[in-house]
């Protein structure tokens, strides 16, 4: 609806899908800074299936192949820790490691520098990182 009221705006120096992509991205962006308040992650707010999966995987050494339902309960934690980043580090996060865009992708499509698209996932990964660790150690 955006893109539609803003036509005038589109001066055709660049592509029509990177100008709706950065409308896209720009308004998913205000709508997670509009969000007021960014709740910690802590074990009360796991499921029985979440917490159980985060004990298993905790204990285990090595990488072991997840059935359907395992990959669904990874799935809502990973989202959890999703949730305690900033919009911007989800954003970077997301699309690197997510859906597999490059940096310079990245970097277009948000209009951040190479270097902070870099510094906002190394930033976010480590953010998770903690979340999960956090996690974990009050498990033990």
């Amino acid at each position: 609806m955006k893109a539609f009221a803003q036509m005038k705006s589109f001066a055709g120096r660049g592509s029509m899908e990177g100008w709706l992509t950065r409308i896209a991205t720009n308004t998913c962006l205000n709508m997670l800074r509009s969000a007021s308040r960014r709740p910690e992650l802590v074990t009360s707010d796991l499921s029985e299936d979440e917490t159980a999966w985060l004990e298993r995987v905790s204990n285990t050494t090595g990488a072991r192949r997840l059935n359907a339902e395992q990959k669904v309960i990874a799935a809502d934690l990973a989202e959890k820790v999703l949730e305690i980043l900033s919009p911007e580090d989800r954003l970077a996060l997301m699309m690197i490691d997510g859906e597999g865009a490059s940096v310079n992708e990245v970097a277009e499509v948000t209009g951040w520098s190479e270097s902070k698209v870099k510094v906002r996932a190394f930033r976010a990964r480590k953010r998770a990182r903690e979340a999960l660790e956090k996690l974990v150690g009050r498990k033990q």
